[in-house]
């Protein structure tokens, strides 16, 4: 069983910048993030998968996320810049021996963290 340790998110005001970091207990192929906001379902941010470090991103937050991984930390950075307020949400660390092209997230073996509230004020 894969652990997953979140830590960063807090509370910003819209335009700044937030970086969220998700440690796993060893090497996985696939890492990335979900969010869900209130009374919304859950969507999919950005993913990082291989070796290469292959990353996809929601539309939503093309060109303002960065998802990159450092291998031998065994971690993942998301740095969030020029946030808006429809980024809040509870951010979920992911993980995965996979990676689903068809839904642009992890797959096989659904590892999650336990969550970082992210809340941009206008």
């Amino acid at each position: 069983q894969v652990q997953l340790v979140e830590s960063g998110g807090g509370s910003v005001q819209a335009g700044g910048s937030l970086r969220l970091s998700c440690q796993a207990s060893e090497y996985i192929y696939c890492m990335g993030w979900f969010r869900q906001a209130p009374g919304k379902q859950r969507e999919g941010v950005a993913f990082i998968y291989s070796a290469a470090g292959n990353t996809a991103y929601a539309d939503s937050v093309k060109g303002r996320f960065t998802l990159s991984r450092d291998i031998s930390k065994k971690t993942a950075y998301l740095q969030m810049n020029s946030l808006k307020p429809e980024d809040t949400a509870i951010y979920y660390c992911a993980a995965g021996r996979g990676m689903s092209m068809s839904s642009g997230t992890c797959a096989g073996g659904d590892y999650r963290g336990q969550g970082t509230q992210v809340t941009v004020s206008s």
